[in-house]
């Protein structure tokens, strides 16, 4: 499952963050980075972009970028 594809409220632990070049490392530098816990917040009335909580801050990223980030697969706590 990718990040796009997680409900609001739910969280998830981020796996691998894809793209390339200059924008895996702007989502890298966010604090997007491997073993992170990320829960959606809100998603905008057209669906992009979306709100996202990591790290004690809250981030918003679009829905194109979330879909290079992979989330862990197994039991949510």
């Amino acid at each position: 499952m990718t990040l796009d594809q997680l409900p609001p409220g739910q969280s998830g632990v981020l796996d691998i963050v894809g793209g390339e070049g200059a924008l895996r490392r702007r989502l890298l530098d966010m604090g997007l980075t491997p073993g992170t816990r990320v829960t959606v917040r809100k998603v905008a009335p057209m669906g992009d972009p979306i709100e996202l909580f990591l790290r004690g801050y809250v981030l918003t990223i679009r829905k194109d970028d979330a879909a290079n980030i992979t989330l862990k697969k197994g039991p949510e706590r």
